[in-house]
């Protein structure tokens, strides 16, 4: 399987320099070993702001006027949504049912028309917009360039912490995953990346551990908070997991509303469920994590006001 390379994150980073915010390594004043990499700083609230931007950028002139469509429980479709309008490009966002009604509105305000299906219709609607329109589907996770894209947060990382000893990443789709550790691993091979990821939607765990693609379905990832890691990883991100990834650690539910208490209170950052699990990792799994200096990627903050004010008073 043809694999994203550091030459393909580097090219991305030049690509989406200036459109994307370069967001910074925060200490922790709890931790003396840890830093914050908070992607909820980017103006659409996630990381996934570098992968959409990267894979705009890379439409052929004829691609762009028939616009972009995608699956979304939220993130990457507001993400998507924001890349298409700097770029004038039209944009549908396919949103499964049940996702947080801030991220619906919010893909609604960046101009993009949304369609909400059943979740398990997702990707069939949004194939049936490409078959019916002529749009060009860019994926959340399974795409070279989305993962070129996220992976330019490992470029940072490694620029601006280079003793970094362990780094730790949500898992949802393997998207970002796949591309942080592609990156930390050819700019320090000597670095650990873990991925973290909800008890309640470990698939990646057991995908990793049996050395093939597992699925778990619907009802059983929607019972986790971390509504961003409920997907599946898909045969590219895992190769990439398989190839750099040193392992996965999953956390519980209570782990993460816990932590995610702590990054608002302590770091005073907004921050959703999902992009607090790997911050839970390192507070509540350190013994099944490497020690030194660690990086937790914070992936987003684009969490429902009544889950943030009851994490405030947690």
């Amino acid at each position: 399987m043809d694999l994203v390379t550091l030459h393909d994150i580097r090219a991305a980073a030049s690509r989406i320099a200036g459109r994307v915010v370069r967001t910074p390594l925060l200490p922790t004043g709890w931790d003396p070993e840890l830093w914050l990499k908070p992607e909820s700083l980017q103006p659409v609230g996630s990381f996934k702001l570098r992968g959409a931007t990267n894979a705009v950028a890379r439409l052929t002139e004829a691609q762009r006027a028939r616009g972009v469509v995608t699956h979304s429980s939220g993130n990457h479709g507001q993400a998507l949504a924001y890349a298409a309008r700097a770029a004038r490009v039209p944009c549908t966002v396919v949103i499964p049912e049940g996702a947080p009604a801030i991220k619906i509105e919010q893909v609604r305000t960046l101009g993009a028309e949304v369609l909400l299906v059943p979740p398990a219709e997702r990707l069939s609607t949004a194939e049936r917009i490409v078959a019916e329109r002529g749009r060009t589907l860019i994926p959340p996770y399974d795409d070279r360039q989305v993962i070129a894209g996220q992976g330019t947060i490992g470029l940072e990382i490694v620029e601006d912490l280079p003793e970094v000893d362990v780094v730790l990443v949500p898992v949802g789709g393997g998207g970002l995953s796949s591309g942080v550790a592609t990156a930390i691993k050819a700019l320090s091979p000597s670095t650990r990346v873990y991925g973290a990821e909800p008890a309640y939607a470990a698939d990646a765990q057991e995908s990793l551990a049996t050395g093939e693609l597992v699925v778990w379905d619907l009802a059983r990832t929607h019972r986790t908070s971390a509504d961003g890691l409920r997907t599946s990883l898909a045969e590219l991100t895992l190769a990439h997991l398989r190839e750099h990834l040193d392992g996965i650690v999953t956390v519980t539910e209570d782990e993460i509303a816990a932590a995610t208490a702590h990054l608002v209170r302590r770091a005073r950052l907004v921050v959703e469920p999902s992009g607090a699990v790997a911050t839970a990792a390192r507070l509540f799994r350190p013994a099944e994590l490497p020690p030194g200096r660690t990086v937790a990627v914070i992936s987003g903050g684009n969490v429902d006001p009544a889950v943030l004010a009851a994490a405030a008073i947690a």
